[in-house]
């Protein structure tokens, strides 16, 4: 097995190697791969935009953020940089997009892209209101609004061509299950984990319609990861074992199999989209289980405090245990990878997402 797989590790650094340096070419020439990149999602691509917002789910204070520049925390749910902002650099950005709600989002600054990201929001409105944070709904709202303030900006026409060329990213979903359906009785009471899982994929469907009636046509959708491999998730859904929970990432690849099928019906519906569902389960599970082959040290326990339910004001300055390098980690707090790691993710999906810039 050892000679198969080196070989596949192998190759697939050498095609990231010739991804870059096709970058790198371009970035020398002063040229980005594409116009510009516009996200939407949860708390693993929110970049600021609960920052002002009364909610717990907020991630503007220290420890967060201590390895991003200036070593100063920005609203991102990591240590450093997530793996959107690695994708950015890829794409061949001096820049990241920033977040809709911030100061910097006004002027020149929103004519290569936007972050509408919001920490705990899902496909469903009702995830959304249990945290107070951005709806995907509102989040297409302001979309509609950045929209009218680019065509302001820089006229209709260069305005076209930035929201047709751009990379449209959507991480969404994780909080819908971990943060509502698997802790509302309500919910998984109504739904069984197969129903529950096509409600979600006709949000997915029905957002992806008004993205692409509105001109988006590369879009790139994340999977759901291992659910149940997320340390809080472990501690507070795996009875007392380290291991993941079996029954969460069995949910995870139900939906998994309904978004790719979704996604392919959209495609044959859509000729002109091109639309990539973009599978961070297996690059996230392998760092998992085999933390080593990427030179981590630790996947059950997170950076943060005790590592094993810290996130968002459980982790905090004061939160004791937190490492000193978090570099060995595979998580930083109890729901969301390390810098390290989402270098390694965002390497995998951008190879994945290869057809988004051809």
């Amino acid at each position: 097995m050892g000679g198969p797989v080196m070989l596949l590790i192998v190759m697939a650094q050498v095609l990231l190697l010739l991804l870059v340096g096709l970058t790198l070419a371009w970035v020398c020439q002063g040229q980005s791969l594409v116009p510009g990149v516009i996200i939407f999602g949860d708390s693993v691509v929110d970049v600021g935009n609960n920052n002002h917002r009364l909610t717990l789910v907020k991630a503007d204070f220290p420890p967060y953020g201590r390895d991003f520049i200036h070593h100063t925390p920005t609203g991102r749910f990591c240590n450093g940089k997530l793996a959107t902002d690695f994708t950015v650099e890829n794409l061949g950005f001096t820049s990241y997009p920033p977040a809709y709600l911030s100061e910097q989002a006004r002027g020149k600054n929103l004519l290569s892209g936007v972050n509408f990201g919001s920490g705990a929001s899902g496909y469903l409105e009702s995830t959304s209101i249990l945290y107070n944070v951005i709806s995907l709904d509102q989040q297409l709202r302001n979309y509609k609004d950045y929209r009218s303030k680019v065509e302001r900006i820089a006229g209709r026409t260069n305005a076209t061509a930035l929201f047709t060329g751009s990379i449209y990213v959507v991480t969404t979903g994780t909080s819908d299950y971990v943060q509502n359906y698997y802790i509302n009785p309500l919910l998984n009471r109504a739904y069984n984990p197969d129903q529950f899982a096509d409600l979600l994929v006709q949000r997915f469907n029905t957002f992806i319609e008004v993205l692409y009636n509105m001109g988006a046509r590369r879009i790139g959708v994340t999977s759901l990861p291992p659910l149940g491999c997320l340390p809080a998730a472990v501690t507070l859904f795996g009875g007392g074992s380290n291991d993941c929970v079996a029954r969460l990432n069995d949910d995870a690849i139900v939906f998994n199999k309904k978004l790719n099928a979704a996604g392919r019906a959209l495609k044959k519906s859509h000729p002109k989209l091109k639309l990539v569902i973009l599978d961070i389960y297996k690059p996230l599970l392998d760092l998992i289980r085999h933390p080593e082959n990427n030179g981590f040290f630790e996947a059950r326990k997170a950076c943060c405090g005790t590592g094993i339910i810290e996130t968002s004001f459980l982790c905090n300055a004061g939160s004791p245990g937190t490492c000193a390098n978090a570099t060995g980690y595979v998580f930083w707090d109890s729901f969301h990878p390390t810098e390290a790691a989402n270098q390694v993710l965002s390497d995998a999906l951008f190879i994945q997402g290869i057809d988004l810039i051809s």
